[in-house]
């Protein structure tokens, strides 16, 4: 008989699926080509508000965001009905981080060419091109909602779980450096520690649970989960059946000890 999902994925679920339903209204608040629209006419819109909180929110959060608000998050959960094989990961993760940096590279020109052009104060427009609020709003908007769908739902359908997010999401990129600078501040943060390594008893859980498709037992044996590719969502916490993992807001707390107990 098939086991209820714990209550944490549930809730999880229903904040992504809630989050899809909404995606007409808030596409464009993630777009990559509407910032620098804003950014020729020296205007700090939606999108730039919303990147920069991804960012400066990672720092205590770390990839939360990814985990239970992000629309295309929601849409490749749903193709997991379709195909949940692991991607083939590696070198192929880094392309996310090439189209970031052409993309951030572009929208800092189109500011300065603004800043050039004499916009020398910058304005805030959060709805910026954006009517009544609402991204999809006529039949042009209905083109772009219906063409980014397609450009993450199907290489989902085609190599599996969550592969947008690992080779091509350009909001990722934001959560792993501010992930990576909290550690570089030693600022506390939400990670998922390894409470007794000694405890697992490989069973594979944690792997097949993992909507990432990370290896998560090969972390466990380092004593430590550390992936720039994890999204915080507690699901290997809840899968695991010897309770090995868990939440912390301090980096090495768990570890140290852990140290101390072994020697």
């Amino acid at each position: 008989m098939k086991t209820q999902k714990p209550l944490r994925q549930r809730l999880r679920k229903l904040c992504l699926i809630t989050a899809l339903l909404c995606f007409p209204i808030t596409l464009y608040y993630f777009s990559p080509a509407l910032i620098i629209n804003a950014g020729l006419q020296g205007i700090i819109n939606g999108s730039f508000i919303v990147f920069l909180l991804q960012f400066l929110l990672s720092i205590p959060f770390g990839r939360l965001f990814c985990a239970y608000l992000c629309p295309a998050g929601g849409l490749q959960e749903c193709a997991f009905a379709v195909n949940d094989k692991k991607p083939r990961q590696g070198w192929k993760n880094y392309i996310k981080y090439g189209i970031w940096i052409v993309w951030i590279a572009a929208v800092g020109f189109c500011y300065y060419c603004s800043y050039r052009n004499g916009n020398g104060s910058l304005q805030t427009d959060f709805f910026f091109e954006t009517e009544h609020g609402i991204s999809v709003s006529g039949i042009p908007s209905y083109i772009i909602y219906y063409g980014i769908v397609l450009l993450i739902f199907v290489p989902a359908i085609l190599f599996g779980k969550r592969v947008f997010c690992h080779y091509f999401c350009w909001m990722a990129p934001f959560m792993v450096l501010g992930t990576k600078l909290r550690r570089l501040l030693h600022l506390p943060g939400l990670h998922i520690t390894v409470k007794e390594k000694n405890a697992c008893i490989s069973c594979g859980k944690c792997d097949r649970e993992c909507p990432m498709g990370i290896e998560v037992s090969a972390k466990v044996a380092e004593g430590q989960i550390c992936s720039a590719e994890c999204i915080q969502c507690g699901a290997c916490i809840d899968g695991c059946p010897k309770k090995v993992l868990s939440y912390d807001m301090i980096e090495g707390k768990k570890k140290e000890n852990g140290d101390r107990k072994e020697a």
